[in-house]
């Protein structure tokens, strides 16, 4: 007879220490989980639960839109790939789209990231935001069962057929490539569409992982229609790869702020003035002519390989007496490692061979200097 009870623990149907009683329509046993687990509520499970991996930090870096060290507006010019928040790529093989940091309005994130096609842009190209994990950071997913999810809404003009956001998360087996060129041996763990509102939704999508992945990376895109309007976009933020079927509450991958600022700079490392520090330092450098300085920047984290490009601008050197404008900076060949950086500065003239100078913003507050390591 079935009265919705437990039975009588004298009569249990529990085999094994650790073993549960749940209720779906019946009481019924969970089984006890193995060690390390945790117990997570899953509404798709028989028994309204499910034991799944404990140790389950986020796998994407930024997925909380926090980290935007390059700036918080970006055009997207043709066919090129843009680094926009820190890890986080736009792409459009013509001009007219924008991606830009919104504030969030969705509790417990202050920030997402906005893609969105110009107001009055009338080309239909495709408009992708991707993120790749490089080959050293997913090994661990391999041969797992792992969940994908994020949040997603639309701008109120927003112009894709039925509402449709793209959605695609892949696996490769090559070497910290990107997912928007196609991976090595490219397994599509979800190629789909979800349909987005105006209001904040989160999705997730679970698939297991190929035993023999060495990568893993995902895009988001959509085909615009006809000409935009203001608010032709979708915003993203939250964005969560770890173990197990049931996504769980996000989690930054660097755990704090700091933390999460600290794993954006093994791949991307920028100093900026600021309005009230116009000349802010930015380094040291030495004369190696009247024309050329030789600057050194020592980098906060390891990076992930020795910087492979700089980005600058109104960078100058000082005495303390006089300010040398430099015209053109590059990375100095073989005195740079991933803990340091060292570049040359190109001046008109002024420089004193073998004086030692400060790196500094030329009197502006735009002025500023990073350091590249990305895949």
């Amino acid at each position: 007879m079935a009265t919705g009870r437990l039975p009588d623990p004298n009569s249990s149907p529990l085999t094994a220490k650790g073993d549960l009683y749940t209720y779906s329509t019946v009481p019924a046993k969970l089984a006890v989980g193995n060690n390390g687990e945790t117990l997570v509520a899953d509404s798709a499970a028989t028994t309204g639960l499910r034991w799944q991996t404990s140790a389950n930090a986020n796998g994407v870096i930024n997925g909380g839109m926090d980290i935007w060290q390059r700036g918080t507006s970006f055009a997207i010019p043709s066919s090129t790939y843009t680094y926009t928040a820190d890890r986080w790529i736009g792409l459009r093989f013509s001009t007219g789209s924008t991606v830009s940091q919104q504030t969030a309005s969705l509790d417990g994130f202050q920030y997402s990231v906005r893609v969105a096609r110009d107001s009055g842009n009338t080309g239909t190209g495709i408009i992708y935001l991707g993120y790749n994990l490089e080959t050293a950071d997913s090994y661990r997913y391999a041969g797992k069962t792992a969940t994908f999810s994020f949040w997603a809404k639309a701008g109120a003009n927003f112009s894709a057929a039925s509402s449709a956001l793209a959605v695609v998360w892949a696996s490769g087996t090559g070497t910290n490539q990107k997912q928007m060129d196609g991976f090595t041996g490219q397994s599509l763990l979800a190629n789909t569409t979800v349909t987005l509102t105006t209001s904040w939704q989160r999705f997730s999508f679970t698939a297991s992982v190929p035993s023999n992945s060495t990568q893993q990376g995902f895009q988001f895109n959509f085909t615009p229609v006809g000409t935009a309007g203001a608010a032709d976009n979708f915003e993203i933020v939250g964005v969560q790869l770890e173990y197990g079927s049931v996504p769980t509450n996000f989690k930054r991958a660097g755990g704090t702020i700091q933390g999460e600022l600290a794993a954006c700079q093994r791949y991307y490392y920028r100093q900026t003035a600021d309005a009230t520090a116009v000349y802010a330092h930015l380094g040291a450098a030495r004369g190696d002519s009247a024309t050329v300085s030789i600057g050194q920047t020592v980098l906060p984290v390891t990076m992930r390989v020795t910087p492979t490009s700089v980005d600058y601008a109104n960078v100058a050197v000082t005495d303390g007496a006089a300010v040398y404008a430099a015209n053109t900076i590059s990375l100095a060949t073989n005195q740079n490692d991933a803990k340091f950086a060292a570049y040359q500065l190109n001046h008109t003239s002024g420089v004193t061979q073998f004086r030692y100078y400060y790196v500094v913003s030329n009197n502006n507050s735009a002025g500023y200097l990073g350091f590249s390591a990305e895949l």
